[in-house]
């Protein structure tokens, strides 16, 4: 019996090192976006960009590897989304809380994540949320990242008549970030494996011709993570006034990895009636992840909905992760190539992420006002607010009161009056 075999149980699971193989080089094309990506948002906060990209890399290279060796399945890892754009913008440009206690902020959700894990009780606060709410907080993440992205291509602006804008279409950065768009979408409706990574690549070659950028080269040996190792500010992060932003951590990212756990291993055909084999052992290795990236320096990281391509690829085992695992790896010769892509490069492949979290608008139910209402309110606010933590409240907060003021209170889960009251008390007692 191979080792392959034995660490992944090829044969029970009707695959083979082959089949692994290509669906993890596929799970990888349709995420390594995020190698360009993430030092590009967390690089507005301040943090420094170069470690950054070190940090992305080793964190998701050591979340999927986890995944993969402890728990066995072919999901890959990285940081998320949504996650690190509220980290840049919302946390630290928005609230100008530093990036280390921001850092601190990811620890301590990461540690909680691993405790309810550990418990099993992470089960059992994501079904105690309203599915509208679940569903909302996607959306709103959506709509959040749609603006930054808009405003990092130069397509809309500020305005002190209107507040927001439409930019200058005619300069360079926003004619091409609208064509890089047009292209990602174009080739994910032809199943082209890795197009939003296509489309970040052909906007940063246009602007080295109409963009005035400058090429460096495109391997060299990893730049220091030193800037961001272990630069992480705990005690600041307990500070009273970052509380919120602790909780907000936690609650995007329970839906979000849970969600995509689920779902992706639903397409693989690992479900089991209503339950996921060794889901504890796949939860644990996320909430690990948290840890670790935010050690590392980098915003929180989770499991990828990308994951899905590697799965209709044929992968099945944790195989697929530990190809995905090593490729990250792999990427740490090209810092120069990541250091070259400008923010309109990257704005394409925010905006279409977007565009594809607005898809569950379709799952809330708008004949019951007592529901749509509260997802409404949570998704609109994360962008208007510019505050996801914002949304959330004001989303859980009418949630509860519509339920009592029609009588009913009794549909609401413990978790929800919870989750009210901690923001009712925020805002009542705690300064902005």
């Amino acid at each position: 019996m191979s080792i392959a075999e034995k660490l992944f149980k090829l044969k029970e699971a009707g695959s083979d090192v082959r089949t692994e193989t290509v669906a993890g080089i596929t799970t990888f094309l349709t995420m390594a976006y995020i190698i360009f990506v993430n030092p590009a948002i967390l690089g507005d906060a301040g943090v420094p960009k170069e470690a950054v990209f070190v940090a992305t890399c080793l964190a998701a290279a050591l979340g999927t590897a986890v995944m993969a060796l402890y728990a066995n399945y072919p999901i890959g890892m990285a940081p998320g989304m949504g996650l690190n754009a509220y980290f840049a913008y919302a946390v630290v440009l928005g609230m100008g809380i530093p990036w280390q206690s921001a850092l601190g902020a990811v620890f301590i959700s990461g540690c909680l994540f691993v405790v309810v894990s550990l418990l099993g009780l992470r089960g059992m606060i994501v079904n105690g949320i309203p599915h509208a709410l679940r569903t909302a907080i996607t959306v709103g993440l959506g709509l959040f990242l749609a603006l930054i992205a808009l405003k990092s291509a130069g397509i809309v602006t500020a305005n002190p008549a209107t507040m927001v804008t439409a930019g200058d279409l005619h300069k360079p950065p926003a004619l091409m970030a609208i064509f890089g768009f047009m292209l990602i979408v174009a080739l994910d409706k032809l199943k082209v494996r890795g197009a939003i990574l296509i489309g970040i690549v052909a906007v940063t070659l246009l602007s080295f011709v109409f963009g005035g950028n400058q090429f460096k080269g495109v391997f060299s040996a990893p730049p220091s993570l030193d800037p961001t190792l272990l630069k992480l500010d705990v005690k600041g992060a307990l500070s009273v006034g970052i509380v919120n932003v602790v909780l907000v951590f936690f609650l995007v990212e329970l839906f979000d990895a849970t969600g995509t756990l689920m779902g992706v291993a639903n397409r693989a055909g690992l479900l089991v009636p209503g339950k996921m084999e060794r889901m504890n052992k796949a939860l644990l290795a996320d909430s690990a992840a948290i840890v670790a990236g935010s050690l590392l320096g980098t915003s929180s990281t989770t499991a990828y909905v990308e994951s899905a391509a590697g799965v209709q690829a044929g992968g099945r085992t944790g195989l697929t992760a530990l190809v995905v695992a090593a490729l990250f790896l792999a990427c740490l010769f090209i810092a120069p190539l990541a250091g070259a892509v400008p923010a309109y490069a990257t704005a394409p492949a925010l905006l279409f992420v977007a565009c594809l979290m607005l898809r569950d608008l379709a799952d809330i139910d708008w004949s019951d006002t007592t529901e749509s209402v509260p997802a409404g309110i949570t998704a609109m606010l994360i962008p208007f607010t510019y505050s996801i933590a914002h949304g959330i409240a004001f989303g859980f907060i009418t949630y509860a009161v519509l339920k009592l003021l029609t009588g009913r209170a009794r549909e609401v889960k413990p978790i929800v009056w919870v989750i009210a009251a901690v923001f009712t008390f925020k805002y009542a007692y705690l300064p902005a």
